[in-house]
């Protein structure tokens, strides 16, 4: 189809809003023929001379007998979502009159949309590309702050004009080798390789922070996962209820209750987190405690944050050798639990600088827990948190010492709870270096296999190969690039891509 070009198909109809008994209910109709077609069932104004983007009153019949009232809105193309020719109905959220209308519509010659079609017809038509066709999904099925902003980015086409833009470079350079090879008898260079190099390197500049971005992006759809690890009785449970406000896993005072792995989701600061509650860790001859904490180490191993938690030196100890064995760079919280126990003494001293700021105080009341110690009855012992600068009586406010955060909190009465939240939410928003961020798999994986056919001609540059294979791996790169925004694309792919959304979009 050609650019500007509007492709007017059969009249397609189907709910746009969520099926269910409703205050309101809307049936969107779009296709050659659509404003005919309501008009004809349709008292009130005359819609075959309503002007784009106007609203009548009036009401829908079967023959002599009356549906409903509804207010019909007219969009004229190229002028509405899937430029084509569109009607909206506002009708009561009934779900036998949403039947009855739907069935009207079919009987005077319109189909059920399948799903997705038509934000499909809207990329047909040149509505927008097709990364921002499935940022319409993406936006539809948004359930934080977080994604939300992504996918209205991505919507606005912020993810496409990076794209464009590399893409368009590499067009330049595509054709003027392609000018070479017409040229070949003559040995001439139409493209710089000095300059076809530095052009590369800058594309791979670009590429790599996106791909790098996917971990991020696609957490931030499905939920940060963050795993609660510690010995049988320190809390993880108690904590797990407390952060979800709800009695989710079950809580005892007798060892090993939790078993198998406990999750469930919450939104802090606009972002969406998994916390996932595990099975205490201890050495045991139980075969299904065995298999769960087997699973609790699976968990931490997959978790983007690891929060550690204790009661005592002893349940430290037992997890040092587990922080040990992550890899460096996962973000750990160590969280000392059950304050409520000890004696919380006041400090007169100023709390260092925060590492992850604003911060609120670490704990609510008359004063505020300093974790360099902790007191007993009497007994005062050494906290077993690693050796920092600095002097005695100093509050800890969401600390980073060893590349961990360090907390006490009471899960039981929640004092201290906001402040690990803040913790959680600061440690995510740090990743955060760009608006655009990859959060789709198909687009992640088109983006390395782009890379990989740029390093292909970095290593033909190198090489010295002759025009024809530098040719050949710039066409690949260009053809993926292509294939994320829907440039090069086959009705598979569509099929693929259109089937997951909802009917009516």
């Amino acid at each position: 189809m050609k650019e500007g070009q509007i492709q007017q198909q059969d009249m397609i109809c189907a709910l746009a809003t969520a099926s269910g008994v409703g205050a309101i209910a809307v049936i969107r109709l779009s296709g050659k023929g659509s404003i005919a077609l309501v008009n004809s069932v349709f008292k009130g104004a005359d819609l075959e001379q309503a002007a784009s983007h106007t609203v009548h009153f009036g009401t829908l019949r079967n023959g002599d007998s009356l549906i409903d009232e509804v207010l019909v809105s007219v969009f004229r193309t190229p002028r509405s979502f899937t430029k084509e020719d569109a009607i909206e109905i506002g009708c009561h959220g009934s779900d036998y009159i949403v039947r009855q209308i739907l069935k009207l519509l079919i009987q005077q010659g319109a189909r059920i949309a399948r799903p997705g079609e038509f934000t499909q017809r809207a990329f047909l038509n040149g509505q927008f590309d097709l990364v921002q066709a499935e940022a319409v999904a993406d936006l539809i099925a948004a359930d934080s702050e977080a994604s939300h902003k992504t996918a209205l980015n991505q919507l606005r086409g912020g993810f496409s004009k990076k794209l464009g833009g590399l893409r368009t470079e590499l067009i330049h350079f595509a054709s003027m080798i392609e000018l070479e090879l017409d040229f070949g008898e003559e040995d001439v260079e139409f493209a710089e390789r000095d300059d076809l190099r530095r052009l590369i390197n800058s594309l791979l500049g670009t590429i790599n922070p996106l791909i790098d971005s996917f971990d991020f992006g696609n957490a931030i759809k499905e939920g940060f996962p963050v795993a609660i690890i510690g010995s049988p009785n320190v809390g993880k449970s108690t904590l797990l209820n407390a952060l979800l406000n709800e009695e989710k896993a079950i809580v005892t005072s007798i060892a090993g209750t939790t078993r198998d792995v406990i999750e469930d989701t919450m939104v802090l600061g606009g972002l969406k987190f998994r916390f996932i509650d595990t099975a205490g860790i201890r050495d045991t001859t139980d075969e299904v405690e065995t298999i769960g904490i087997g699973r609790s180490k699976q968990a931490m191993e997959k978790a983007d944050i690891v929060i550690f938690l204790y009661d005592s030196p002893e349940t430290y100890q037992d997890l040092q050798p587990l922080s040990d064995a992550l890899e460096p760079g996962k973000k750990r919280i160590w969280v000392k639990n059950k304050v409520d126990n000890l004696t919380v003494r006041q400090t007169a001293s100023e709390p260092r600088e925060n590492h992850l700021t604003p911060q609120p105080p670490l704990l609510t009341g008359e004063g505020e827990v300093d974790p360099t110690t902790f007191t007993e009855g009497n007994q005062q012992e050494e906290s077993p948190y690693p050796p920092r600068t600095g002097g005695r009586g100093e509050v800890i406010r969401g600390e980073v010492m060893h590349g961990a955060v360090q907390l006490s909190i009471s899960a039981k009465t929640q004092l201290g709870l906001e402040n690990l939240k803040f913790t959680l939410i600061g440690m995510v928003k740090s990743q955060a270096a760009s608006d655009t961020v990859v959060s789709n798999s198909r687009h992640y994986e088109h983006l390395l296999k782009t890379k990989a056919a740029l390093e292909e001609v970095i290593m033909g540059l190198d090489t010295g190969i002759t025009g024809d294979f530098l040719a050949q791996d710039i066409r690949l790169s260009l053809h993926h690039l292509g294939e994320i925004t829907g440039t090069i694309v086959t009705d598979d792919l569509l099929d693929n891509i259109f089937s997951k959304f909802c009917i009516g979009k």
